[in-house]
Protein backbone atom coordinates (compact mmCIF):
# COMPACT_ATOMS: atom_id res chain seq x y z
CA UNK A 1 0.00 0.00 0.00
CA UNK A 2 2.83 2.44 0.88
CA UNK A 3 4.59 1.59 -2.39
CA UNK A 4 1.47 2.40 -4.41
CA UNK A 5 1.01 5.68 -2.55
CA UNK A 6 4.66 6.56 -3.11
CA UNK A 7 4.31 5.91 -6.87
CA UNK A 8 1.21 8.11 -6.98
CA UNK A 9 2.77 10.93 -4.94
CA UNK A 10 5.98 10.99 -6.94
CA UNK A 11 4.29 10.86 -10.35
CA UNK A 12 4.53 14.07 -12.33
CA UNK A 13 0.78 14.64 -12.39
CA UNK A 14 0.39 14.67 -8.61
CA UNK A 15 3.39 16.96 -8.15
CA UNK A 16 2.15 19.28 -10.92
CA UNK A 17 -1.27 19.39 -9.30
CA UNK A 18 0.24 20.25 -5.91
CA UNK A 19 2.36 23.02 -7.42
CA UNK A 20 -0.71 24.34 -9.26
CA UNK A 21 -2.77 24.45 -6.07
CA UNK A 22 -0.03 26.26 -4.15
CA UNK A 23 0.53 28.80 -6.92
CA UNK A 24 -3.24 29.20 -7.31
CA UNK A 25 -3.64 30.00 -3.62
CA UNK A 26 -0.87 32.59 -3.79
CA UNK A 27 -2.33 34.04 -7.00
CA UNK A 28 -5.73 34.23 -5.32
CA UNK A 29 -4.25 36.31 -2.50
CA UNK A 30 -2.65 38.66 -5.01
CA UNK A 31 -5.92 39.13 -6.89
CA UNK A 32 -7.84 39.63 -3.64
CA UNK A 33 -5.37 42.33 -2.66
CA UNK A 34 -5.68 43.88 -6.12
CA UNK A 35 -9.48 44.03 -5.76
CA UNK A 36 -9.62 45.21 -2.13
CA UNK A 37 -6.61 47.53 -2.07
CA UNK A 38 -6.27 48.86 -5.63
CA UNK A 39 -9.55 48.62 -7.57
CA UNK A 40 -12.26 49.13 -4.97
CA UNK A 41 -10.96 52.36 -3.35
CA UNK A 42 -11.06 54.37 -6.63
CA UNK A 43 -14.41 52.78 -7.50
CA UNK A 44 -15.69 53.76 -4.08
CA UNK A 45 -14.38 57.30 -4.62
CA UNK A 46 -16.19 57.51 -7.96
CA UNK A 47 -19.42 56.38 -6.28
CA UNK A 48 -19.32 59.02 -3.57
CA UNK A 49 -16.54 57.80 -1.23
CA UNK A 50 -18.40 54.56 -0.59
CA UNK A 51 -16.54 51.63 0.96
CA UNK A 52 -18.03 48.52 -0.65
CA UNK A 53 -16.80 46.26 2.15
CA UNK A 54 -19.05 48.14 4.58
CA UNK A 55 -22.25 47.77 2.57
CA UNK A 56 -24.58 45.57 4.58
CA UNK A 57 -28.16 45.05 5.64
CA UNK A 58 -28.68 45.01 9.40
CA UNK A 59 -31.09 42.22 10.37
CA UNK A 60 -31.54 43.41 13.95
CA UNK A 61 -32.96 46.61 15.40
CA UNK A 62 -29.57 47.65 16.79
CA UNK A 63 -27.81 50.46 14.92
CA UNK A 64 -24.16 49.89 13.87
CA UNK A 65 -21.92 51.76 11.43
CA UNK A 66 -19.62 49.04 10.07
CA UNK A 67 -19.57 45.33 9.40
CA UNK A 68 -16.70 44.94 11.87
CA UNK A 69 -18.73 46.51 14.68
CA UNK A 70 -21.74 44.35 13.79
CA UNK A 71 -19.60 41.18 13.87
CA UNK A 72 -18.03 42.20 17.18
CA UNK A 73 -21.49 42.78 18.66
CA UNK A 74 -22.82 39.52 17.20
CA UNK A 75 -25.44 41.31 15.12
CA UNK A 76 -26.70 39.34 12.11
CA UNK A 77 -26.07 41.13 8.81
CA UNK A 78 -26.23 40.48 5.09
CA UNK A 79 -22.85 41.67 3.82
CA UNK A 80 -23.58 42.35 0.17
CA UNK A 81 -20.60 44.72 -0.18
CA UNK A 82 -18.16 41.95 0.69
CA UNK A 83 -20.09 39.74 -1.72
CA UNK A 84 -19.59 42.33 -4.49
CA UNK A 85 -15.85 42.40 -3.72
CA UNK A 86 -15.77 38.60 -3.98
CA UNK A 87 -17.60 38.66 -7.32
CA UNK A 88 -15.08 41.13 -8.73
CA UNK A 89 -12.29 38.98 -7.27
CA UNK A 90 -13.71 35.87 -8.98
CA UNK A 91 -14.14 37.62 -12.34
CA UNK A 92 -10.52 38.84 -12.26
CA UNK A 93 -9.19 35.39 -11.33
CA UNK A 94 -11.30 33.70 -14.02
CA UNK A 95 -10.21 36.24 -16.64
CA UNK A 96 -6.55 35.87 -15.66
CA UNK A 97 -6.73 32.08 -15.86
CA UNK A 98 -8.51 32.37 -19.23
CA UNK A 99 -5.71 34.58 -20.60
CA UNK A 100 -3.04 32.26 -19.19
CA UNK A 101 -4.62 29.11 -20.67
CA UNK A 102 -5.17 30.86 -24.00
CA UNK A 103 -1.48 31.83 -24.16
CA UNK A 104 -0.34 28.35 -23.17
CA UNK A 105 -2.53 26.80 -25.87
CA UNK A 106 -1.08 29.22 -28.41
CA UNK A 107 2.46 28.13 -27.51
CA UNK A 108 1.73 24.41 -27.77
CA UNK A 109 2.69 22.57 -30.94
CA UNK A 110 -0.29 21.73 -33.14
CA UNK A 111 -0.97 18.02 -33.51
CA UNK A 112 0.41 16.47 -36.66
CA UNK A 113 -2.26 15.85 -39.26
CA UNK A 114 -2.51 12.35 -40.70
CA UNK A 115 -0.88 11.82 -44.08
CA UNK A 116 -3.22 12.27 -47.04
CA UNK A 117 -4.92 9.15 -48.36
CA UNK A 118 -5.90 10.68 -51.72
CA UNK A 119 -4.33 12.78 -54.45
CA UNK A 120 -5.81 14.77 -57.32
CA UNK A 121 -6.06 13.18 -60.77
CA UNK A 122 -3.67 15.07 -63.06
CA UNK A 123 -6.31 15.13 -65.83
CA UNK A 124 -9.67 15.89 -64.16
CA UNK A 125 -8.47 16.89 -60.63
CA UNK A 126 -10.88 14.47 -58.93
CA UNK A 127 -9.59 12.93 -55.71
CA UNK A 128 -8.26 9.40 -56.23
CA UNK A 129 -6.61 6.94 -53.80
CA UNK A 130 -2.81 7.12 -53.65
CA UNK A 131 -2.38 3.55 -54.93
CA UNK A 132 -4.87 3.95 -57.82
CA UNK A 133 -3.57 3.34 -61.34
CA UNK A 134 -6.73 4.59 -63.08
CA UNK A 135 -9.01 7.53 -62.25
CA UNK A 136 -12.58 6.38 -61.51
CA UNK A 137 -14.01 9.66 -62.91
CA UNK A 138 -12.24 10.17 -66.22
CA UNK A 139 -10.74 6.64 -66.57
CA UNK A 140 -7.29 8.07 -67.36
CA UNK A 141 -4.28 5.95 -66.54
CA UNK A 142 -2.25 7.48 -63.71
CA UNK A 143 0.97 6.46 -62.02
CA UNK A 144 0.33 5.00 -58.52
CA UNK A 145 2.24 6.66 -55.70
CA UNK A 146 3.74 4.89 -52.71
CA UNK A 147 2.25 5.59 -49.29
Amino acid sequence: MFKTFKEFAVKGNAVDLAVGVIIGAAFGKIVTSLVNDVLMPPLGLLTGKMDFSNLFINLSGTSVDTVAKAKAAGIPTINYGIFLNNIIDFVLVAFSVFILVKQLNRLRQPEASPPPSTRPCPFCLSPIPLAASRCPQCTSTVEPTAK
